[in-house]
């Protein structure tokens, strides 16, 4: 038997609920499939009770091909040099922002003498950032998350090989189940919703993802069509300390007897594809998303979509054809910056926008929504299919591993270059 190509990959823990996270471990679990392949995951951006080191085997097999460091943070250079010396990987896998990735950047030498770098990378939104130039060019390889963020590296980065592969939704969880069984499913847990329009929202509470902006404007919405009439569901941590006092919000608006609901606690992908399927409409109207996965699984399920046109949002939204919900122009553009990012697009929409598309929703039949959903379901299947995705993170790690070769027959790399001083 020819020998696994051994990864190893820093992102978010695999298991855990964040976009990030659920698309590693779609990526890692469809290349064990394969029986090509082993990995090591450092798996941080969360606070783990127990820092065991995890062995997991996939259904069926014997063989324990993935191994799992959990780590605060992302962890540290000194981690990375020591597990790089003991498992002598082949390729190294890195995920999400930029921003995070600085001080794996300063080694990219060390690390890149011995191995490829691949780097899934997501970024927001213009001006174009030239200040991630320089990263850029610490990888052998970007694959971008969306048409945005390949039309990023292609300009900042043009020397540095890049292709486009998007996130991809599990068709086998988020589907479209049946009317009795979402019927049975909504009375059970949206008991006096029969006659409402639900409207959900899955994010995490914080300042980008506009949570208390929804409630206001929902607020206005319900003043419009009756207090009766709609529900919006929020699957959210209430008091996330990166976001607003959702609850606190709601009492101050009058809207605390079941016109807002809030999920807290974790819940199943299988409960979470019923709720997508119950709802009538998902919202997403974040100023900034790099992707945005809540509304890509509420597609697949056959829910249309409310979406700000920013990011990944825009590629859901529409085919250039049909549309599979409503989308809105940013209202308004705002740059903001840090002192690690100089400076970005910030895209705001205003009250009215919003509220003239949950009032576009709610006057449709469910004939209409269903139709849109329908159409979206389509155009999920087509473009973010996880077959397609499985079988194209094969081709890309497969094809870096016989063209950058590892340690003994590494190729393709220099770790020094000719300039001219004038």
């Amino acid at each position: 038997m020819d020998k696994k190509i051994k990864i190893l990959t820093i992102s978010d823990h695999p298991f855990s609920p964040s976009g990030v996270g659920t698309q590693t471990r779609y990526i890692i679990e469809g290349m064990l499939k394969t029986g090509k392949y082993q990995f090591i995951s450092i798996a941080g951006a969360m606070k783990h009770a127990d820092y065991t080191v995890q062995k997991i085997k996939m259904p069926g097999s014997e063989e324990d091909n993935w191994t799992i460091h959990p780590v605060d943070g992302y962890g540290t250079q000194d981690f990375v040099r020591s597990l790089i010396r003991i498992e002598r990987p082949d390729i190294m896998w890195i995920m999400t922002d930029p921003r995070f990735w600085d001080w794996l950047w300063h080694i990219d030498q060390e690390i890149r003498s011995l191995m490829p770098l691949i780097y899934y990378h997501v970024w927001d939104n213009t001006p174009y950032p030239e200040f991630n130039k320089k990263f850029y060019e610490s990888n052998d390889l970007i694959v971008a998350i969306s048409k945005v963020t390949d039309d990023i590296i292609k300009t900042v980065a043009p020397a540095i090989e890049s292709t486009y592969l998007p996130h991809a939704v599990d068709a086998s969880v988020f589907k479209k189940h049946s009317e009795e069984d979402i019927k049975v499913f909504r009375n059970e847990y949206f008991p006096d919703s029969e006659e409402k329009v639900l409207f959900f929202w899955n994010n995490r509470n914080a300042r980008r993802k506009q949570s208390g902006s929804l409630i206001f404007w929902f607020k206005e919405f319900l003043d419009i069509v009756g207090k009766d009439k709609a529900k919006l569901i929020m699957h959210t941590e209430i008091k996330d300390q990166h976001g607003q006092d959702l609850e606190e919000i709601i009492n101050y608006l009058g809207i605390n007897n079941g016109e807002v609901l809030f999920s807290e606690k974790k819940i199943a992908p299988e409960i979470l594809a019923k709720i997508y399927n119950a709802a009538d409409c998902t919202i997403n109207i974040s100023d900034a998303e790099g992707f945005g996965l809540a509304t890509l699984e509420s597609l697949a399920c056959g829910t249309p979509i409310i979406v700000n046109m920013t990011g990944g949002l825009q590629e859901q939204i529409t085919d250039g054809e049909n549309w599979f919900g409503v989308g809105l122009e940013p209202t308004s553009k705002a740059i903001i910056g840090s002192q690690d990012i100089p400076w970005i697009y910030e895209d705001r929409l205003s009250r009215e926008v919003v509220v003239d598309a949950l009032l576009k929703i709610y006057n449709m039949s469910p004939e209409e929504r269903s139709k849109l959903g329908d159409l979206g379901t389509k155009h999920v299947m087509k473009n973010y299919n996880f077959e397609n995705y499985v079988k194209r993170w094969d081709e890309i790690f497969t094809q870096a591993h016989n063209k950058h070769g590892s340690w003994q027959n590494r190729k393709n790399y220099k770790a020094w270059s000719f300039s001219e001083v004038t």
